[in-house]
């Protein structure tokens, strides 16, 4: 650590130590009175930041002389660890502000004690839980192999977190607090989003009771009832926190399904185009299951066959998007608009003998959405896909793969790589030649963009020329990190949520089969007519899909808010004899899972000998490797995992920070996580959380992280883009480091203070449209340069966030302009306090942008 860096960390603990000390003293002899309770909680809450302060402080310290071993590469300072340090840091800052500002204003009549006490009770609160995520980070640098970001066992330490996590009190992150550690221009954002949240959910368990009677529960009239009802939580943010903290804890997959959805109702989506930059082509096409040839990318004399999609739900057309901001050549073909499905709104393509058709563009992006496995679609991501056809200049083709938990894992990599085929195929159809062709997609649509790479190598199929994955999941195991434990406070990615996407995408999330048994005569139903109208290829595939929406609808009605995240396992049932592309959902969901899970004996050599086989012979689809075939990647096969010799002069350091589990006689049903003396604060309802996963998420096409060297040389070049503060952050940093290890051409970006998820916020600020547009760049650079240069692995820092060239260094924020802002921001000027300010949603708590860029680091 730099003798800058340990001074400004000095600093910092100073002026909390002076700030909480002067407000203690001042409000100890104000207890009397009429404000005597409130100065009594001042004064309590004041005394409890110093003791978590004073135990922080050498555990930031120690943190800070080894996090910089943790990078991907001296350019790219982040990781988990780093983020942690931030996070801490940044809560400090709010509290010495908060601090400086009731010195200022606690004599006037205008100076409210007790919401300036709920405030910092508030952030009191959020220190402590923050103390223990660090002591969590101290146990995972003790066990994790050095250099490792993830602890590789799902037992043990992993273990420990998750039960941690179930019990550790989360709704003071979602209250008066909610997205401190963001950027200010987002915050405003993330509170309206926790408000729409609680009040959906509230207005959700109100038609699961059976208090609104309907059939199925509409997303938009749950959205129109909860607005009549945002007004107590918009104004009460503790009881905001509690009910935030209720729902993800509670609410199962179907919940965030419907709620994730809303953003797909006319009336939003009409409201987000006109803000959404224009284009003249804009279809959602719908592609038959018909299986095609292509040739191989070693011999193009001989030729593959690519099957439709049929994991789980049987052969079904491929939903996709065209967006395209000028009208070019094939786009407006008849055999392109015989693909075309309607939505009911507007027709978006410019046609007519007089509409000028540009020449068809050398490049093309195809982008797979985000949305955890389970929810949204191309409409949801069409701004900042608009712009990238606009601003690129070329066609944008977005792929609605099928969602968990209705069609789990391997349907939506079977759905994109097909489109990735058929667009490779009918080029002229997208107004493309051909030529390039990169892969685009973020969280689980990065994902997708990386597995895709794979199973087009496994096929011996053209490669896209390379991939652009935003803040990509590249684990699907619940192995703890420290950037994971960020999941505790992240208002948009909570572990418990993220786990219930994950389990349903693998197909093992127990109350998804729980809800399948509960409508078995309904699944009979659709069986039957599933056989029957199966020849009608696309008609029967539409009217299927509409019962299969109903019976989602079934199923939430029937699911309970208040039950536990997880209930005791049903197994699956056992797989009937039958037709290979039966309908039947828990017969093949069944025996796909059975598939993934059980066949180990292979290993990842015979997908390579299986891929040299179709560069000299005439392939079929029976001679690729598939996906259900491939094993789960064994540790000796994975590189990262190979612990590493450490620098003898360097152990002594990481000792000092590390902390091994603490001694003593243990409760094995309470086993103790935390030294003596110091406990978190817990929460009153507990999620049950369930760490037994199926080895179906150790599969390397689910989770790529964990795929041997063998599988992963070969692909093309990766740019990553990642969040500081994103719980996910790791999964970028070891994946980047997976595929430099083995040669692999790679770049990592991290941005600083957004959230994951930005690129769907993309319109809501000047932050998030400039890390679209760092994703926009790297699909040019795939798209106009052979090799990336070595500056663009560098670390980029949104330009917008450092206005001026005294605020480069925003890791390392200086006290003295703390002080400068107060005097220039007249913080000592007296005013009264709005409901408003009560509720947290003014004031310090939302600061200004310039007021951000001075103190936030």
């Amino acid at each position: 650590m730099s003798s800058e860096e340990v001074m400004d960390t000095k600093a910092v603990f100073t002026a909390l130590y002076d700030v909480c000390e002067e407000n203690a003293a001042f409000f100890s002899g104000a207890t009397k009175g009429q404000s005597g309770d409130a100065a009594q909680r001042l004064v309590d809450a004041m005394t409890i930041i110093q003791e978590h302060a004073r135990s922080l402080e050498p555990v930031i310290s120690g943190f800070a002389a080894i996090y910089h071993h943790f990078d991907f590469d001296p350019h790219v300072p982040a990781n988990g660890y780093r983020s942690l340090v931030k996070v801490v840091r940044c809560c400090l800052l709010h509290i010495i502000h908060k601090g400086r500002y009731i010195s200022s204003n606690r004599r006037s009549i205008f100076f409210r004690a007790s919401h300036n006490a709920s405030e910092m009770e508030a952030y009191c609160s959020a220190l402590c839980q923050l103390r223990a995520l660090l002591y969590l980070a101290q146990r995972l640098l003790h066990d994790n192999s050095h250099g490792n970001l993830f602890f590789q066992e799902e037992s043990g330490l992993s273990q420990s977190f998750l039960r941690e996590y179930a019990s550790m009190h989360k709704g003071c992150f979602y209250g008066r607090c909610v997205g401190f550690q963001f950027t200010p221009a987002i915050r405003p954002c993330l509170q309206s989003i926790a408000i729409s949240l609680v009040a959906f959910g509230d207005n959700y368990k109100k038609h699961q009771s059976g208090i609104v009677e309907a059939g199925d529960i509409a997303p938009y009239g749950v959205a129109a009832s909860s607005f009549l009802t945002s007004g107590k939580y918009a104004i009460d943010p503790e009881l905001r926190g509690q009910e935030y903290e209720r729902i993800t804890q509670n609410l199962d997959v179907h919940f965030w399904k419907t709620f994730w959805n809303v953003t797909e109702t006319e009336v939003l989506s009409s409201l987000v185009s006109l803000t959404a930059t224009t284009v003249k082509v804009n279809r959602a096409l719908s592609v038959p299951p018909v299986a095609f040839d292509l040739p191989l990318a070693a011999d193009p004399t001989r030729t593959v066959t690519l099957c439709p999609p049929a994991a789980h739900l049987g052969p079904g057309p491929v939903q996709m998007r065209l967006i395209s901001h000028e009208l070019r050549e094939g786009q407006d073909s008849e055999k392109l608009l015989a693909l075309c499905r309607s939505e009911g709104g507007p027709i978006t393509i410019s046609l007519g003998l007089k509409t000028k058709r540009s020449p068809p563009s050398p490049w093309l992006v195809l982008h797979f959405h985000g949305g955890g496995f389970v929810a949204q679609t191309s409409k949801s991501h069409e701004p900042y896909l608009r712009s990238w056809s606009h601003d690129l200049n070329a066609p944008v083709l977005s792929v609605d793969y099928s969602l968990a938990p209705e069609a789990p894992f391997p349907r939506a990599l079977e759905e994109c790589f097909y489109a990735y085929c058929w667009a490779i195929k009918n080029h002229n159809l997208l107004g493309w030649t051909g030529e390039r062709v990169c892969l685009a997609g973020d969280s689980a649509g990065g994902n997708l963009c990386v597995t895709v790479s794979m199973r087009a190598a496994a096929h011996g199929v053209r490669m896209p020329d390379g991939i652009v994955a935003a803040y990509p999941a590249t684990l699907l195991t619940v192995y703890a990190s420290p950037s994971r434990l960020l999941s505790l406070m992240d208002p948009l990615l909570p572990l418990s949520v993220l786990s219930r996407c994950l389990s349903a995408y693998a197909g093992t999330d127990p109350q998804v089969e729980k809800q399948v048994e509960k409508v078995s005569t309904l699944s009979m139903v659709k069986r039957d007519a599933s056989l029957l109208l199966r020849d009608f290829k696309q008609g029967a595939s539409n009217w299927i899909h509409s019962l299969l929406d109903r019976g989602s609808a079934d199923a939430v009605r029937k699911s309970v808010s208040e039950a536990s995240l997880t209930s005791p396992h049903v197994d699956p049932p056992v797989p009937h004899e039958g037709s290979e592309y039966s309908l039947e959902k828990g017969t093949l969901r069944s025996q796909t899972c059975q598939d993934l899970g059980t066949h180990t004996n292979s290993t990842a050599s015979n997908v390579q000998k299986n891929a040299n086989h179709l560069s000299t012979t005439t392939a079929n689809h029976n001679s690729i490797p598939d996906i259900t075939m491939t094993p789960e990647s064994k540790p000796e096969d994975v590189s990262f995992y190979l612990c590493k010799e450490v620098d003898p002069s360097m152990s002594e350091i990481f000792s000092s920070v590390a902390i091994p589990p603490p001694g003593g006689e243990e409760d094995p049903e309470r086993p103790c996580e935390f030294p003596e003396g110091f406990e978190p604060l817990r929460s009153e309802q507990l999620a049950e959380m369930n760490v037994q996963s199926s080895p179906i998420v150790r599969n390397p096409y689910m989770s790529p992280l964990l795929a041997p060297d063998n599988m992963l040389k070969g692909l093309p070049p990766v740019h990553i883009v990642a969040c500081h503060l994103d719980p996910m952050l790791d999964d970028s940093v070891m994946f980047a480091k997976r595929l430099q290890n083995i040669g692999q051409p790679v770049t990592l970006c991290v941005v600083d203070d957004l959230p994951h998820g930005f690129l769907s916020l993309s319109q809501l600020s000047r932050e998030t449209r400039e890390a679209a547009n760092v994703c926009m760049e790297r699909i040019k650079d795939v798209f106009t340069m052979k090799d990336p240069p070595p500056e663009m692995r560098k670390h980029r820092k949104l330009e917008q966030t450092n206005p001026k060239p005294s605020a480069t260094k925003r890791d390392h924020t200086r006290l003295s302009e703390v002080t400068a802002l107060e005097e220039e921001e007249g913080l000592s000027v007296t005013g009264g306090a709005s409901v408003v300010e009560e509720a947290g949603l003014t004031g310090f708590y939302t600061p200004t942008n310039a007021e951000a860029e001075k103190i936030l680091a």
